[in-house]
């Protein structure tokens, strides 16, 4: 395979260069061999670009972030179809060289075989892994039936099946999320993720070392995912030692990114003051970075 480099600045026409970059299966291997073992970060980029710096600082794989995606087009989160994230799922495999984890809600669907049709989607866009939420969207009944719970996450497990087998398949516990916070049922919900299939089982929401550990030992052999989108006091080595395997952050990065730009913003607005720029990155850097070429032929410039 070959694609064409796009020219550096003052330079014009474009080099024919073998195309070296990993593709599908060896992304989908690779994410699955980060989860046998050790503990690794799977920081959660909100679009193209964020996910580039990511890459570029040596993360070995990236999750997708709900959340920060929805804000960057103007919604709020669950504000997304399922055909938005599909090609937001597309163009983050394509912009990376690392295994991409979709972050897929509720699957847009409540019963299993929609939600199998939806993995079927997802899973054609490339990514290596995905997540799937317990989480109804209904504040009345937040979180689906357990055994219905089981049922969808048995359906998924199906449909990667059918589409070959090695996409990675994380099931979420949303109890502490929607207001129920109770271990017991968290872990239950969880044990029986993994006996429907899931490889990777997550509960966002927990924070207390005993809570994390007790997730580790219920559910193992499985991996397990933890979020850490705030202040938290315990270190990435700290987590690990607890038996975690993974560590997203969700939104965390995508709101410092919002944090910057709102406060250059409000300074320009409320005090005509450029001051919001000082510590901004240069131009030159970010050009740098976006430089190196993807697969297939650039546009041209005009």
């Amino acid at each position: 395979m070959f694609r064409l480099s796009s020219p550096h600045p003052g330079q014009s026409g474009y080099d024919v260069v073998p195309d070296t970059r990993p593709g599908v299966a060896d992304k989908r291997r690779l994410f699955r061999e980060l989860h046998l073992s050790g503990c690794f970060v799977i920081p959660n980029p909100w679009d193209p670009g964020s996910a580039r710096y990511l890459q570029s600082l040596g993360f070995k794989a990236l999750a997708t972030t709900s959340s920060g995606f929805a804000w960057s087009q103007g919604r709020c989160d669950y504000g997304i179809s399922r055909d938005r994230a599909l090609t937001h799922f597309a163009a983050m495999v394509e912009a990376t060289d690392v295994p991409i984890n979709a972050d897929f809600q509720n699957g847009f669907a409540h019963d299993p075989a929609g939600l199998a049709e939806s993995i079927a989607l997802a899973i054609d866009t490339g990514v290596a892994g995905i997540s799937i939420e317990d989480s109804t969207g209904d504040p009345a009944s937040p979180l689906y039936p357990a055994e219905l719970a089981a049922a969808r996450i048995r359906a998924a497990r199906e449909a990667i099946e059918r589409k070959g087998g090695d996409t990675l398949l994380v099931a979420r516990a949303e109890c502490f999320l929607v207001g129920r916070p109770d271990i017991e049922e968290t872990v239950a919900r969880l044990k029986d993720y993994a006996d429907a299939g899931a490889d990777c089982l997550y509960a966002p929401g927990i924070r207390q070392s005993g809570d994390i550990l007790r997730v580790v030992e219920r559910v193992a052999p499985k991996p397990v995912n933890l979020l850490v989108g705030f202040p938290s006091p315990l270190t990435v080595s700290q987590i690990a030692a607890l038996g975690v395997r993974r560590i997203s952050v969700g939104g965390a990065l995508a709101r410092c990114a919002w944090s910057g730009f709102m406060r250059a913003a409000t300074a320009l607005a409320q005090g005509g003051s450029f001051e919001g720029f000082r510590e901004s990155a240069s131009g030159d850097a970010l050009d740098s970075l976006m430089r190196e070429p993807q697969a297939g032929a650039p546009a041209p410039r005009g």
